[in-house]
């Protein structure tokens, strides 16, 4: 063996597979409805102005030299600022970290609390988590979710798993599925995990959550609302690590502005280990986004437009799929509640293909709805999920609505074609 068993272990990543096959198509001079990556086209979705303009500024006053290692000061004083008013989640400045983007944030939460071998819980389909375990050594323990709950976790689909695990890692608005908790389900598994420590010996390491809260700004119709843990269970505060930042707010997935904050003992060690990878955020990026988030106004003129085209597209897909459903075909989509993201089932298993092959698992139909519809989605397997689930994320960041609109009309004709 040459290199660690890690390295030698680690699974590729299927999402970077699909979008490999789009690349080499679209090289072919073919025409895609690319719905896999949750990126934003900046043809289609550009970062605010102001952002734009603030970055190039902050380069040209010299801001080229390391940050601090947690984040320069004034975007931590604007980060705690910003969640107090927005969230209501008070936290010092000292407990913000900054880093570049929220993937080095997340492995940090990983490595500051496990240590090879404990448990770490997630549902299942969700971002990465299985990725994150396998880095660390953690043991996951994945929790499969149903559809009849849009995909996200409820109390009695985690309790059963919590006695002795580490960590339980959320997410709402949930990448892969657009979906979200409702108060209701996230209060169920707050109070488990409170119930958990107050039954933990003197010395035992705590459960704790890892809350990746990445897409709360963006939630579509009044009645999807965000929730986080402290919220809802004050006595929490000890036990939970946001994720967060600019990234997809922003439409800034480029700018690598991310930051975490929870308690600070945790924070502490965080910053000691990014510290020593050296993940950190550009310091033009930090100080143009330091300034962009005092400035309210200019955040609300951009979010309003912002959200209104992200949910035009969503609903496109959406009103696109129950009309086929209605139509007979074996599609079904949930509405989309936050995030850029929409769940889709493609219910094609046992279906033969013009050319006499059956589609067998989610990965068939992924591949022929590739090539036949020119429409390019990631299945839920690529979150976790088993290949017999026939779900799918379609990301609605880099395609116009237009060519929303087109893809599903040669989805119509692809799914015509299948007996």
């Amino acid at each position: 063996m040459t290199v660690s068993r890690m390295a030698q272990t680690l699974i590729g990543s299927e999402i970077i597979r699909v979008a490999g096959e789009v690349n080499a198509m679209i090289a072919r001079g073919e025409d895609i409805c690319n719905l896999t990556i949750g990126d934003f086209d900046p043809g289609i979705f550009p970062i605010p102005a102001e952002l734009r303009d603030g970055i190039a500024e902050a380069y040209n006053l010299g801001y080229t030299n390391y940050p601090p290692a947690n984040g320069v000061a004034e975007l931590r004083k604007a980060v705690t600022a910003f969640t107090q008013k927005h969230l209501g989640l008070t936290y010092p400045d000292a407990d913000i970290l900054v880093a570049g983007g929220s993937r080095p944030l997340i492995y940090a939460t990983y490595l500051a609390l496990v240590d090879p071998g404990d448990k770490v819980v997630f549902p299942t389909p969700s971002w990465n988590n299985n990725h994150y375990c396998h880095l660390s050594g953690a043991t996951p323990v994945m929790v499969e979710t149903k559809p009849e709950n849009n995909f996200m976790p409820t109390a009695a689909d985690v309790a059963p798993h919590l006695k002795g695990a580490t960590m339980l890692a959320l997410c709402s608005p949930l990448n892969p599925t657009g979906t979200m908790f409702s108060k209701k389900d996230l209060e169920e598994i707050c109070d488990l995990v409170l119930a958990e420590n107050r039954n933990r010996a003197t010395g035992e390491k705590p459960l704790y959550i890892l809350y990746d809260q990445i897409y709360w700004m963006l939630t579509f119709g009044t009645e999807h609302k965000h929730y986080d843990p402290v919220n809802l269970r004050p006595e929490l505060r000890d036990y939970v690590i946001y994720i967060d930042g600019t990234s997809k707010c922003f439409a800034a997935t480029g700018v690598r502005v991310g930051y975490a904050f929870g308690p600070t003992v945790v924070m502490d060690k965080m910053k000691a280990i990014l510290g020593h990878v050296g993940a950190w955020a550009p310091k033009a990026e930090q100080m143009a986004t330091a300034s962009f988030l005092n400035k309210p106004e200019a955040i609300d003129t951009f979010m309003q437009g912002f959200k209104a085209k992200v949910q035009r597209s969503l609903d496109i897909l959406y009103n696109g799929f129950k009309a086929l459903k209605e139509e007979g075909y074996a599609v079904d989509a949930i509405e989309p509640m936050g995030a850029i993201y929409l769940s889709v089932k493609l219910d094609l298993a046992g279906k033969t293909t013009p050319d006499g092959t059956i589609l067998q698992t989610s990965q068939d139909i992924t591949f022929y709805v590739l090539h036949e519809a020119k429409l390019a989605v990631v299945p839920f397997s690529a979150f976790g999920s088993g290949k017999e689930v026939c779900w799918f994320r379609l990301s609605v960041g880099g395609a116009s609505a237009e060519a929303i609109e087109a893809s599903l009309t040669r989805l119509r004709s692809a799914l015509e074609k299948l007996k």
